[in-house]
């Protein structure tokens, strides 16, 4: 197997458990970070002592052009080039009203949460070709819908018909409340237990659970799965 997958906010939470996932399958790993690198290096030496792959952690604000452009090339030169995307970088930045947000935070979210995705997409479709499947796993950013018509840009939807003729599919997973270091960034690290009572499961999901979700996207058994999502979010 020769399978390269980059996978953005790679050091904890979701990343983390995605990348020992597909490190169990025998993907090769690049794994970003922003700004911890001793999440993410302390990850990388756990993989490549347990499995049989090349893992190599590069740091970059996904949020930045050149930035997203440095971490591919890095990509490139140090692992070859990018098969596989995982979107999963997201920023969930502390509860407040509306009427108390600033023009700042609320760039600096969509940023992260959605410019990062449209940029690592770019880069990886211009590596990706016909003549390597490949596939894509964008996921909505944190604190938006799940459901409906709010995350109908081209990831995953709009952009897997623009590249479907090439052998590229794009999907995307919608995790529901799972326990994850994401909640204490929002100021709330106790929320998943607060609303678990609402979710028909009646229990917060694990990161595990959300990287099963991811890896069976990614693999050759979604062959003839593009442009879907699947909720992981027990039953809400």
């Amino acid at each position: 197997m020769n399978k390269r997958v980059l996978i953005t906010g790679g050091g904890r939470g979701i990343g983390a458990a995605t990348a020992r996932h597909l490190a169990g399958l025998g993907y090769h790993l690049c794994l970003n970070y922003r700004h911890d690198k001793a999440s993410a290096e302390a990850l990388v030496a756990e993989i490549l002592a347990s499995h049989p792959v090349r893992c190599i952690a590069v740091q970059a604000d996904v949020g930045v052009e050149a930035d997203v452009v440095r971490l591919f090339e890095e990509m490139d030169a140090r692992l070859g080039p990018v098969t596989h995307l995982v979107n999963n970088a997201g920023r969930l930045q502390p509860q407040m009203r509306v009427l108390e947000m600033s023009a700042e935070r609320i760039n600096q979210t969509l940023t992260t949460n959605v410019t990062s995705c449209f940029l690592c997409c770019r880069e990886a479709v211009r590596r990706m070709t016909a003549g390597a499947p490949s596939s894509m796993s964008p996921r909505p950013p944190p604190g938006w819908a799940r459901r409906g018509s709010t995350w109908t840009m081209p990831p995953p939807r709009g952009l897997s018909l623009e590249v479907a003729a090439q052998g590229i599919r794009v999907n995307g997973v919608r995790p529901g409340f799972i326990y994850t270091d994401m909640h204490a960034d929002g100021g709330e690290p106790g929320r998943v237990d607060r609303v678990k009572g609402q979710i028909p499961l009646q229990r917060g999901g694990q990161p595990a659970e959300v990287a099963a979700a991811i890896a069976w996207l990614l693999s050759d058994e979604a062959s003839y799965v593009t442009g879907t999502f699947i909720d992981v979010a027990g039953g809400r």
